[in-house]
């Protein structure tokens, strides 16, 4: 693990913002004013939002800015206690226990003793989470928290009331300071009121065009700007139809990639078509706007910017 060097939180909703900026996240106010609220409170923070606005985002920025491990639990269905907290290493166990047994002096106390050891301890995100020091505890993400089942979310209750965990063989875990917790969750099904009563809770929704261009131009610096434009704001009417999937903001950036890999300077018919697979997922979608929809809203587009400038 490579040395991090923890650095002070923010003391303030200007400095978080300054904060975010610095790491090229373009965050409104009222984002940045629950998350120093969090930090300062020592809250879990709740975000909630569809797929591809920046919710993981935030944590990973996070770790970066404050000089902290990032540590990260991916949900799934099914994720238990020994894939999310912890388990033991049997192999190394058995062998601990055949090398107590070939020396004949064996001592059936002292073995057990001996094999559920922290050596043997195999730690998962949450009992990492629960282990750093004061002032250097890491940025736990919980991601997709919606995509496990009640009695996992059950589970943590435990986790975020007091920061401990009960290992049986070893008893409870504590940790020194609390670590900074951000939940993200896509909002596929409805999270349990006492599990979000223990954090703050913050929406986060599309960016408007003025802030999403500023943040392809951070995420992108060498795409033409023409290009950028014109991209955001074929994004931004997109999100007004009916689509199986509209974009996120991680799709827009992607675009402007792809685009700018391809020496694009500006969006036309044939290109916008050619590459629908980069900014949508389903082809229901991609078949609608390469039937006509997508021309249309590409005029749109041209007429009001240059009407604009």
């Amino acid at each position: 693990m490579s040395a991090l060097t923890p650095r002070a939180l923010p003391q303030s909703i200007d400095e978080t913002l300054d904060l975010l900026a610095d790491a090229d996240y373009v965050a409104d106010r009222a984002l940045a004013t629950v998350l120093f609220l969090a930090l300062k409170m020592k809250r879990p923070l709740f975000l909630e939002g569809e797929a591809g606005v920046g919710k993981t985002e935030i944590a990973k920025v996070l770790a970066a800015s404050l000089g902290r491990r990032l540590i990260r639990l991916q949900c799934y269905e099914g994720l238990d206690v020994s894939s999310a907290v912890y388990e033991w290493n049997y192999a190394a166990q058995m062998i601990e226990i055949r090398m107590e047994e070939a020396t004949g002096t064996a001592d059936r106390d002292i073995m057990e003793h001996n094999v559920f050891s922290e050596k043997y301890l195999i730690r998962r995100p949450v009992l990492e989470a629960l282990s750093g020091g004061i002032g250097a505890a890491p940025v736990f993400l919980i991601d997709e928290l919606d995509r496990t089942d009640e009695a996992f979310e059950a589970f943590l209750l435990e986790i975020l009331s007091d920061y401990q965990v009960s290992v049986p063989e070893l008893g409870t875990i504590r940790a020194d300071e609390p670590p900074i917790v951000i939940i993200t969750t896509n909002r596929t099904r409805e999270i349990h009121d006492a599990l979000k009563r223990r954090c703050l809770y913050h929406w986060v929704d599309y960016p408007d065009a003025e802030r999403e261009l500023e943040i392809v131009h951070r995420k992108v610096p060498e795409a033409n700007r023409r290009l950028s434009e014109e991209v955001v704001h074929y994004v931004q009417k997109l999100r007004e139809i009916d689509l199986f999937k509209v974009p996120g903001v991680a799709e827009s950036i992607d675009w402007v990639s792809a685009l700018t890999e391809l020496d694009k300077v500006a969006l036309d018919p044939e290109t916008v078509s050619d590459t629908l697979g980069v900014l949508l997922k389903y082809q229901d979608d991609i078949a609608r706007l390469q039937e006509g929809e997508g021309a249309k809203i590409l005029s749109e587009v041209k007429a009001e910017l240059e009407a604009a400038d």
